[in-house]
């Protein structure tokens, strides 16, 4: 798997910057072709008006009738286009320009040998602004003193072919864009996927570790409890069948809290929503966990501050509460654990906050740390104990009284964590 999922990533990028590659040769080699169709449609349309102007003085110099182009050639040596109507010859580059798709702006003129303009378009002037046609009307002879030369100014936009080709060019990078957000996507999926798996395999280590213990100790007392040494000291059977029932218990916790994982992530949440005395329960907890903490040689300190402390609240899940972000700060403690319990009042909530000393958090461990499954690494995967569902099962309750938690925290500096609850009003 881990060398797969590189090769899939590669893949996917090169078929991406493949097509990619493919879009811009094809957007540029439409460019480039339609630039050609429009140098042709431009000659096409200065052939149309020589043709009109040939046809026109033809019939007006009487040469009407059937000729060759040799002929034609001979007739059109002494071509002038002083015998056709200024008119004339404006609807004749009219049309051949509307005929071929040129709908630009435009001014002409059609100068003599002498430079000298012998009809032109009131807006034109010898400045080139715009693309300039020069189109050689007489036809080539010895006879230069008949030249005569129009020159047509079009007044081309830069962006005529871009404008044209707007709706293919917008398509292709929309569907381009289209392309990349779903392998963006089927990237991130896959490594959502890939840290989802190592986060299950993490837990079913830790599962397994957890079970492990308990199992081991009843099998260890069940022994003890068939050894015939055993079996007629009562002291020693109600001390062995203690200790399966609380191996028994703490199994049972155990997998209570996966179950009720699954029912919040169902969201089944069901409260019992009373009227409690929010700093008598965190006493009742902080005076159970308050042998753990004199265990490692530790210290618990409660501060009571707030002057309004009775919150609308399930009794069984705010316990919860309060006994996890204790166990939690018990966990994840080093030597001289020094944990403060303190609450106060602010912006209309109350406010329980929790403090410690432990090991801390860096900014990535806090922005996961309510993530189910989610467990910091503190280097072997079983030096803490849990199955990192504590967080995310407060973090699930607090939301579901419509409270809000928060950490605050600092590798080596200790933690803080912070949960608002709203004080229930008569």
């Amino acid at each position: 798997m881990k060398k797969v999922f590189p090769l899939i990533v590669v893949l996917i990028m090169l078929s991406v910057l493949g097509i990619i590659f493919i879009q811009v040769s094809w957007i540029k080699n439409s460019l480039e072709l339609r630039h050609q169709q429009r140098i042709q449609d431009l000659e096409h349309a200065e052939t149309q008006i020589k043709e009109s102007l040939y046809r026109t003085y033809l019939i007006r110099s009487g040469h009407i009738g059937y000729y060759n182009e040799e002929t034609k050639q001979y007739l059109l040596q002494e071509f002038t286009v002083q015998r056709i109507p200024s008119e004339e010859i404006v609807e004749f580059i009219d049309t051949a320009l509307r005929r071929y798709n040129i709908k630009n702006p435009y001014e002409f003129a059609i100068i003599n040998i002498f430079q000298m303009p012998i009809v032109k378009s009131e807006g034109y002037d010898n400045r080139e602004d715009g693309m300039v046609r020069k189109i050689l009307l007489t036809p080539p002879s010895e006879n230069a003193s008949h030249q005569e030369t129009l020159y047509l100014t079009i007044q081309e936009d830069n962006n005529l072919l871009h404008n044209r080709m707007g709706w293919y060019l917008t398509g292709s990078i929309l569907f381009t864009l289209i392309i990349i957000s779903a392998f963006y996507l089927t990237v991130r999926t896959m490594f959502k996927q890939k840290k989802l798996s190592e986060v299950k395999s993490d837990f079913i280590n830790n599962m397994t570790h957890e079970l492990k213990t308990p199992l081991a100790t009843i099998s260890l007392a069940i022994d003890a409890l068939t050894n015939e040494k055993v079996i007629h000291d009562t002291d020693k059977i109600r001390y062995y069948s203690g200790m399966i029932k609380d191996e028994n218990k703490r199994m049972n916790k155990q997998v209570e809290k996966i179950l009720q994982s699954a029912r919040i992530e169902k969201q089944d949440i069901k409260l019992n929503l009373i009227s409690l005395n929010a700093h008598e329960i965190i006493q009742k907890v902080a005076d159970n966990v308050l042998i753990q903490v004199l265990d490692k040689g530790g210290k618990l300190d409660v501060h009571t501050d707030a002057e309004e402390f009775t919150i609308m609240a399930d009794e069984v899940h705010f316990s919860n509460v309060v006994f996890n972000l204790l166990d939690n700060a018990i966990k994840y403690s080093k030597e001289d654990l020094q944990i403060t319990i303190m609450t106060k009042n602010a912006g209309g909530m109350f406010v329980l906050k929790i403090k410690d000393n432990g090991i801390g958090m860096n900014k990535e461990t806090q922005s996961r740390v309510f993530e189910k499954f989610y467990r910091a690494h503190t280097g072997n995967i079983h030096n803490v104990k849990g199955f990192g569902l504590g967080l995310s099962y407060v973090k699930a309750i607090v939301d579901a009284h419509n409270g809000k938690i928060k950490v605050d925290s600092s590798p080596g500096k200790g933690s803080t964590f912070s949960v608002y609850f709203p004080i229930a009003r008569d």
